[in-house]
């Protein structure tokens, strides 16, 4: 009997100090969770991809054990970030072929850029991105004339840093067919003496696009997996591609299979019948661990610095142009019936008053209510005062991008007047329609770091602090709005809040560690913070 004693009390001593194997443990003082109470957290343990349990220093260490100990103390650790709204796979493409031209300062600058990239990497082609002639001493459109001086043999095509105009010489132009009589829906050929001057408006680029050599799989491959390192380095763990065909996801797919793409994406269709038939008339969304398909993408209108936004009224500074309509009312209730039917999402690209109107009044008809389809307008960008109130009454998710706002702010105004500026990029407005907005970059719109989105979403100044105390302060966001904006409210907006966006015991185990307290720096601060590692399902992805 003593003996029999003896073994239960030897059997529940080993039992309490017996630890549970974990593979990771990350152990410190400053664990921003982003859970519903936005509480702090010491330490948490990782097991098999996913967060096992989280709290104190001392109960994690006392309950579980790990070869590998992570010692974030004096750091802070938040969950991976998320960017709602960027094109991946278009940033993997330009790392391949284009010249970088963010940030000239004019034309001139340009043209050195180009014939110093032509002269490194070759090609049938000259190609650039992101140009903005709003940045230049003169804010005209440019023409081709210098282009053909400088290439006359061989085409040159440059993207406007929003995508929503093209800038061509006369042999692009040539080869696309592309003359004074050139027309189409959705786009203009901008003349100059009665001639094509190079500029082409948003479906009007589609005619030089298609002579673009397209970059092969392999190619695409090596583009992604350097977007990827990029990605990671700027402290993103999943991201949403806006725009995206059947081969280049099931491209995805197979990479993420394989174990070499890491970055998780959410994937959202071209309207093009292959991907129709492909995916959506399944009736589901296609979901792994990485890659989900679940939502139609379209665009409402054009962009504002290009004047394609399509407003309600003329633009203020440029009358007799209000704008334009990318596709027929027809077209856009085919895609929502569609969608609606097979339960998937419409993301639309929207950015005037106009096409905002257009959109909320066009889902208003199959949504006819609140819901939880979470059907989204992407950037929601000048919203007039009448219609706020429909993202509330159909449950429509505003995707917002604040580095649009703090890029867009210079020269906003003067294309739309006092009076409408007042709803433009209004988040904190949008944001109490429905208590939560997703926030991404646009990249390559817009720079790739999150930690930019963050601040002109709580500062609302540029870099140098201007204007001081904030443009249109009072629709900015708060600290925590933002940091929920960039990570489980991003998570929602594609239904994956129960699997990532915060650190919470069951969700998977992605996470940054920074050496800057978010909710506490100054703005200065907040630009010189240093993504220290990036962790994706427990594993180190990244470290400085």
């Amino acid at each position: 009997m003593k003996l029999f004693k003896t073994l239960i009390v030897l059997f529940v001593m080993t039992s309490c100090t017996q630890k549970e194997k974990v593979d990771l443990i990350v152990s410190g003082d400053s664990v921003y969770t982003v859970d519903n109470e936005f509480s702090k957290a010491e330490s948490f343990a990782v097991k098999d991809g996913k967060i096992l349990a989280i709290g104190s220093t001392k109960d994690i260490l006392d309950k579980y054990d790990a070869e590998q100990v992570l010692d974030a103390d004096g750091k802070y650790v938040y969950p991976g970030f998320n960017d709602a709204h960027c094109h991946f796979n278009g940033y993997a493409v330009n790392l391949l072929q284009y010249a970088d031209l963010r940030g000239t300062e004019s034309p001139e600058e340009i043209y050195g850029l180009l014939k110093q990239h032509h002269d490194k990497f070759g090609g049938d082609w000259i190609l650039g991105r992101s140009w903005d002639q709003n940045d230049w001493a003169v804010k005209d459109f440019p023409d081709k004339n210098r282009l053909d001086e400088l290439f006359p043999d061989i085409p040159v095509y440059l993207v406007r840093v929003d995508g929503h105009a093209g800038w061509c010489n006369s042999k692009a132009l040539e080869l696309a067919g592309v003359t004074a009589k050139s027309k189409v829906n959705g786009g203009d050929v901008l003349l100059k003496n009665g001639e094509p001057s190079g500029i082409l408006i948003d479906n009007a680029m589609g005619f030089v696009v298609k002579f673009i050599p397209e970059v092969t799989s392999e190619q695409l491959e090596k583009g992604l997996l350097e977007a990827q390192r990029n990605c990671f380095a700027a402290g993103l763990t999943s991201v949403t591609d806006c725009g995206l065909d059947k081969e280049t996801i099931l491209l995805m797919d197979k990479m993420q299979n394989a174990g070499e793409l890491k970055m998780r994406v959410n994937a959202m269709l071209n309207p093009t019948q292959e991907n129709f038939d492909y995916f959506v008339k399944k009736g589901e969304a296609y979901k792994t661990d990485r890659l989900l398909v679940n939502t139609i993408k379209i665009y409402a209108d054009g962009a504002l610095g290009s004047r394609g936004a399509l407003m309600m009224t003329d633009y203020s500074d440029d009358p007799g142009n209000s704008g334009l309509q990318i596709e027929t009312q027809e077209y856009y209730d085919m895609i929502c019936q569609l969608a609606y039917d097979n339960n998937f999402a419409v993301a639309t690209h929207a950015i005037g008053d106009g096409g905002n109107r257009l959109m909320l009044d066009t889902y208003g008809k199959y949504l006819k209510g609140k819901n939880d389809r979470r059907w989204r307008i992407e950037h929601s960008q000048i919203i007039n005062a009448d219609d706020f109130a429909k993202f509330a009454e159909f449950s429509v998710v505003p995707s917002i991008q604040p580095t649009h706002c703090t890029s867009d702010m210079p020269w906003a105004e003067d294309r739309v007047g006092a009076e409408r500026i007042q709803g433009a990029y209004a988040y904190q407005t949008l944001l109490n329609q429905l208590g939560w907005v997703p926030a991404g970059t646009d990249f390559p719109v817009e720079d790739i770091y999150p930690l930019y989105t963050f601040y002109s979403a709580v500062f609302r100044t540029d870099h140098k602090g201007w204007p001081e105390g904030g443009w249109h302060k009072a629709e900015g966001l708060t600290r925590e709005q933002t940091l929920r904006a960039m990570t489980s409210w991003a998570a929602k907006s594609s239904f994956e809040e129960n699997e990532k966006g915060s650190l919470e015991a069951g969700k998977i185990a992605d996470f940054i560690i920074l050496d800057t307290d978010l909710m506490t720096a100054e703005p200065n601060e907040v630009l010189d913070t240093k993504i220290l590692s990036t962790w994706s399902a427990g594993e180190k992805v990244f470290e400085l």
